[in-house]
């Protein structure tokens, strides 16, 4: 519907074949461009006067000629952007992407420009200087891929764990940065197949990792972790590398003693929530007891432990939960110290029995 439905004309740039229609209803702006300049101020004419009401048999409309395919132009999908002078400064990022790249251009922050691309199904920004993330990221509902090799990221917030990006992304690289630590919720990108970490400080991978039941591919190589979480053996890797990191020799006749007894009404409490699986919430517990319940962690016996508990570390050969092992050391090695916990004397007795019998 055109009469008087036209709300404005925008035609300083006919001369260039592009102009503007802006409608009353529905409100969008129909942008012409690439046009033949007469053929444009004819057909601009010709709309004018169906605005003003004019029969549409008097109209100056000439037969249209159908396109041809090679003329019409396609939804913009891709852009690839290698270096700091080819990076948009003056214009938006076509709505219609679903892969950026956007490498080698000193990017020291994420382009808020780029949050808006709702589509974006692959996002590589590799080789910039960014520092920090921000939590509107997880407003990318189809990202699958993202890629921040190489930047300077001293972490990776627990929002962002707690976005969308649960439910979409598979892919992360956050190799060659600064990061020393990840998020108790980190575990909650539970569609994660790969993830690499090479190159960063962490002293430690996410205390829930094995968590991440999809996860295929891990790398984690030339970092400073000393062991592995215990959740670790809940793992089933294809492929697996933690070359260069500076583990310790384990001792299991070395055990970190943190049990208290009689163990506090606290600790009762919190393991008696956690083996009969009993409801809980923020509603229900302060926050911060929300959070250690979280965390708890489980014996040998399978039962939970939390603050009062024996923690060891034991040898564990990787091929265990992977396929494919990268060796741990120039020696050949494939095995790599885990953490494990007891919850009572007992129980470390009762390891301590059968490690020192197939020990000799």
């Amino acid at each position: 519907q055109v009469q008087e439905n036209i709300e404005r004309f925008f035609t300083r740039f006919v001369e260039e074949g592009k102009a503007t229609v802006r409608l009353r209803e529905p409100a969008v702006d129909v942008c012409l461009s690439k046009a033949n300049a007469s053929n444009l101020k004819n057909f601009l004419s010709a709309v004018r006067l169906a605005h003003q009401g004019t029969d549409i048999g008097a109209l100056p409309l000439s037969a249209l000629v159908p396109a041809k395919t090679s003329e019409v132009e396609k939804p913009k999908t891709k852009m690839i952007i290698t270096s700091r002078r080819d990076y948009p400064l003056t214009k938006n990022f076509p709505y219609t992407l679903e892969h950026l790249q956007a490498s080698y251009c000193k990017l020291a922050r994420i382009d808020m420009r780029v949050l808006c691309l709702k589509k974006l199904q692959k996002l590589d920004l590799s080789h910039n200087h960014i520092k920090q993330l921000p939590a509107t990221i997880g407003d990318l509902i189809c990202l699958q891929e993202l890629n921040l090799h190489d930047n300077h990221l001293e972490s990776f917030s627990g929002a962002l764990c707690n976005s969308t990006l649960q439910k979409s992304l598979q892919f992360l690289d956050l190799s060659q940065n600064k990061i020393k630590a990840l998020p108790i919720q980190f575990c909650q990108l539970r569609e994660l197949v790969n993830l690499k970490l090479d190159d960063n400080e962490l002293i430690r991978l996410p205390f829930k990792i094995g968590q991440l039941d999809h996860l295929r591919f891990l790398s984690a190589a030339r970092n400073k972790l000393p062991f592995l979480p215990s959740d670790f053996r809940k793992l089933c890797l294809e492929n697996l590398d933690l070359f260069g990191n500076p583990f310790e020799q384990p001792n299991p006749l070395v055990p970190s003693i943190q049990l208290k007894i009689p163990l506090t009404l606290l600790e009762c409490a919190a393991r008696a929530t956690v083996n009969y699986r009993i409801p809980y919430g923020c509603h229900l517990l302060p926050s911060h007891l929300c959070e250690d319940l979280e965390v708890a962690k489980t014996c040998q016996c399978g039962r939970a432990c939390l603050s009062s508990f024996i923690q060891i570390t034991v040898t564990m050969n990787l091929h265990h939960v992977a396929h494919t092992v990268v060796l741990v050391d120039n020696m050949g090695g494939t095995e790599a110290p885990i953490i494990c916990y007891f919850c009572s004397l007992d129980c470390y007795s009762q390891f301590l029995d059968r490690y020192l019998q197939s020990n000799g």
